[in-house]
This record gives structure tokens, C-alpha cells and sequence, in this order.
């Protein structure tokens, strides 16, 4: 079984790394699913990071008509990628899957099911890429945890300069003031 090393890239670049055969090389990470479906694999695993990946089977792609100016081919072409992903019933590890519903996203709704529009190519097999390389992008911004914030304390020269400003400022709104004879 061939794997699909994942990374986030820009469109142009490959995304993947790994062994895969050198037909292989210059296709994008949706092609080369399809690719690998035709040399008889059952399964494709997409890789986020070392140590997380999830099975090709729980992306779900369907074309939808893309909106906005585009002449005759906007109307007549199904261009436009919709990419479901069930947090829940992924592969994902628990971990992962509660960051990720935790996470206030627009592309999350309330049942755990990610949802990608991608219309931003003409070509679907573009858009799937891009939608992909979204999904990717948004799982593995939950695989890295936040540091804690350290509280810090100002210097001294820094109070000094804000009690020096604000003396400064009190001066000038002083001189502002009617003169009393």
C-alpha cells in the first residue's frame, strides 16, 4: 500500500514525499489518489504529520456548480469541490478530534462535520486539491499545542518613561487651563 505523505504546500508543489513510483512525480495529491486507485490500491492513507493520518474513504468530495462571473463555463460546468470530513467518525485520535470541535471555526458545524467549499480554480480536479490541502491545513493547526503564556512584569525604566510621559502629558493639559489674576 502506497502512503501519501502530506504537507502543506502551495497548489504548484507536490504534496507528498515518500516512495511512490516516479510516474508519480509532478501530480498533484488528488491525482495521485486517483493514480494509486488504478495501480489496484484498496486504500489510500493521507498523512497530516508523523504520526497522524487519516483514510482516504473519510473525505467526501462532491462538484457543485461554482458561483460568481465565469461566462458560459460557470454555468454549464460543475467545477466547484464541496469536501465533507466527519470529525467523529474519523480516524483522527481523540485528542485531535476534541481540539478540533472545540475550535470556533465557521467550517465546523454543530455535528463535528467539516465542510470546504473550493471554487477558486476552473479546473474541479484544481479545486479538490485546494480543498484538500485546507482540510490538511486545518487538522494539523490542532496537532500542535499552544504554549502557556509566562505573565511578565514591566522593567523599571519602563514604569519610569510611562510616569515621565504621563507627567508630560498632565503639563501640557495644565498649561491649557484659563489664567487666574
Amino acid at each position: 500500500m502506497h502512503t501519501l505523505y502530506a504537507k502543506v504546500y502551495p497548489l504548484s508543489k507536490p504534496f507528498y514525499q515518500g516512495s511512490l513510483p516516479a510516474k508519480l512525480q509532478n501530480f498533484t495529491c488528488s491525482r495521485i489518489l486517483l493514480i494509486c486507485k488504478a495501480y489496484r490500491e484498496k486504500t489510500m492513507k493521507i498523512v497530516i504529520n508523523n504520526t497522524i493520518s487519516i483514510d482516504e474513504r473519510e473525505v467526501e468530495f462532491s462538484a457543485i456548480r461554482a458561483q460568481g462571473a465565469g461566462g458560459q463555463n460557470v454555468n454549464k460546468v460543475n467545477s466547484a469541490v464541496h469536501l465533507r470530513f466527519d470529525i467523529a467518525a474519523s480516524s483522527l485520535p481523540e485528542e485531535c478530534k476534541q481540539r478540533l470541535m472545540a475550535k470556533n471555526d465557521s467550517r465546523i458545524t454543530e455535528a463535528g462535520i467539516i465542510i470546504i467549499k473550493a471554487q477558486q480554480a476552473r479546473s474541479q480536479q484544481k479545486n479538490r486539491d485546494h480543498a484538500l490541502s485546507r482540510l490538511i491545513k486545518l487538522i494539523a493547526s490542532t496537532t500542535t499545542s499552544q504554549k502557556k503564556r509566562r505573565p511578565t512584569k514591566p522593567t523599571k525604566a519602563a514604569k519610569e518613561k510611562r510616569l515621565a510621559s504621563k507627567n508630560r502629558r498632565s503639563n501640557i493639559k495644565q498649561m491649557r487651563k484659563k489664567v487666574e489674576e
